[in-house]
């Protein structure tokens, strides 16, 4: 079956970068679109990137644009998010989905915390 596990996170301070990464198996990675999302505390999930199967095409939330990258490698089974420029507003637990496969799908998550 799916499984999506994200690793990286961490403490930061503001302006500062992180780069995430999600190992997924159970399926055909590279023929899928993937996704980051992430949730703060008290609030609803919100996609943050995306990107399409092959990657040539990427697109982000507004709040994000300009400061973080979404890529893949298809050899490792691998979607990564750098972060750069990172700011408070971004602390959150970061998850990656695969929507075309596993929609309702979730794995742990990692916790990114941005605090002087």
């Amino acid at each position: 079956q799916v499984q999506l596990v994200e690793s990286g996170g961490g403490l930061v301070h503001p302006g500062g970068s992180l780069r995430l990464s999600c190992v997924a198996s159970g399926f055909t990675f590279s023929r899928y679109r993937m996704r980051w999302y992430r949730q703060a505390p008290g609030k609803g999930r919100e996609l943050v990137a995306d990107i399409t199967s092959a990657g040539g095409i990427t697109n982000y939330a507004d709040s994000v644009k300009g400061r973080f990258t979404i890529s893949r490698d298809n050899a490792k089974n691998t979607v990564y998010l750098q972060m750069n420029m990172l700011k408070p507003e971004d602390t959150a637990v970061y998850s990656c989905n695969v929507p075309g496969y596993a929609p309702d799908y979730w794995g742990q998550g990692t916790q990114v915390t941005v605090s002087s």
